[in-house]
Formats: C-alpha cells, structure tokens, sequence
C-alpha cells in the first residue's frame, strides 16, 4: 500500500494533463523503480548527516583507500605497454613497464611491437628500484614535454604525460595509452612513494565504494531511526551475582 501510495504521489507530482497520462506515468513508476527512487533520495537524507554516519563514513574511508591503494599497486604488477613518440612524427615502437611482485623494482624494456599479454620480468632489460624514485612529475613539467616540436602544442599528450624522477637529475619518461592507464600508473607509483592518490579515478572509486559499503552497512537499520547522539552509559550494578553459570 505504501508503494501504491507512493507511485500515485510522484505521478500526481509531474502534473499530467490527462488520465491517459497519468496511467502511462504510472506504468513507469514500477515496483523496482520506487526502490531505486528510496534508496538514492536516502543517501541524501538527514539520516545521512548525523554525527554517527559521518563518523562510520570517516572510520570506513582508509578500508576503502587502502583496497584502492592495493589495486592500483597490483596493475602496476601487471605492467602496461607504452608507446614511444618523437617531436618530428609518430614511430611504431614500444616499450613495457612492470612493477615486480614485491614492489620494490620498475622492470622495463623496449619492444619490436606491440605485445598481446604480459610480458614477463626476465625480459626487460632494465631495472629501476623504487627506493630511488624521488618524485612523479606530470604534465608541461615533465622534461619530454618541455622539448621543442609537436609534443609541446598537443594537449592530448601533454594530458597523458608523466616522468619519474630518480637519483639527482636522472628521468624515466611516460607517455600513457589512455587517461585510465595514466590515473593507475600515477596513483600507483604515488602510493609506492607514500604519497597522497589523487587522481580523479581514485575519488569516483572512493564515491562509488564508500556508497556501496555505506548502503550494505545501513542495510539493518531500515525505517529505523538513528539517533543524533549515542545512549547515555548505564552505572555500573552493585553486584556481578546475577552472571549464569552455565557448568
């Protein structure tokens, strides 16, 4: 009845011109339409900005971060072939990068072509610790970037670009495939110097974990209301008699 109730509200609410019309928005409020409608405007309820829900978002947001952190370290496991571009014209030659399973070195190489899975550490060439990675740079202030020629005027690539900085003035450039890629491969070697993952694919995974950890949370508390601060602490009983034994 609270449904029916519901779907003949929200249609009345739209104003329809006719009867025909009001069936046919009707028709559109289904069952599992309403339920979606509840459980998204529940999000923005008060509910939603009381004391202990902010307090289980801010207790529930490094678990999330950390399974970010985690993943991103675990794509960078897999390694990503990257594609080398000159200022004169664009060359079909590759290189691959790794991280190895403990985290503790960058395996990479070049490549005749492009390679249809991974590629594994033992060939590449080249190794880089992550211990002497001092920073990640991106964007116009990346050495590659700063060269005269085409690369300098194309935004796209200015967009995917990144260096890592190792030992005094020392630079392994990137130019990555996708904006996906560069958001992993940033957020990643971000997370390897203990840095801060900012990118904007960490904030909507963070959005869209922490909403659904938040909803499986609150799943047994429907229709209930939460108060805005906790039950007073009882006093402690004059005795401990009353405990069962239960032998």
């Amino acid at each position: 009845m609270q449904v029916v109730r519901e779907q003949i509200m929200r249609a009345l609410t739209l104003k329809p011109n006719s009867l025909d019309q009001f069936k046919s928005r009707l028709q559109n409020l289904s069952y599992t339409e309403i339920l979606k409608i509840r459980q998204s405007e529940r999000m923005n309820q008060e509910d939603f900005q009381s004391r202990p829900i902010l307090e289980l978002r801010e207790k529930i947001q490094p678990e999330i971060m950390e399974l970010i952190k985690q993943q991103r370290l675990n794509r960078l496991c897999d390694g990503t072939c990257f594609r080398k571009i000159s200022s004169r014209r664009r060359q079909d030659k590759f290189w691959y990068c790794r991280l190895s399973p403990n985290h503790k070195v960058l395996h990479y190489g070049d490549l005749e072509e492009s390679p249809q899975g991974e590629v594994p550490h033992d060939s590449l060439q080249d190794k880089l610790p992550v211990a002497d990675i001092k920073a990640v740079i991106t964007g116009k202030d990346c050495p590659h970037m700063k060269e005269k020629g085409a690369l300098k005027q194309n935004k796209e690539v200015l967009e995917l670009a990144f260096s890592v900085l190792y030992e005094s003035d020392e630079y392994l450039n990137f130019i990555a495939p996708d904006k996906h890629e560069y958001c992993v491969w940033t957020d990643g070697l971000n997370a390897l110097l203990g840095k801060e993952m900012t990118s904007d694919y960490t904030k909507s995974d963070m959005d869209t974990l922490l909403s659904m950890e938040m909803k499986l949370r609150l799943l047994d508390l429907e229709n209930i209301q939460i108060p805005e601060a906790p039950p007073p602490i009882p006093k402690e009983p004059s005795n401990y008699d009353f405990v069962y034994d239960c032998n």
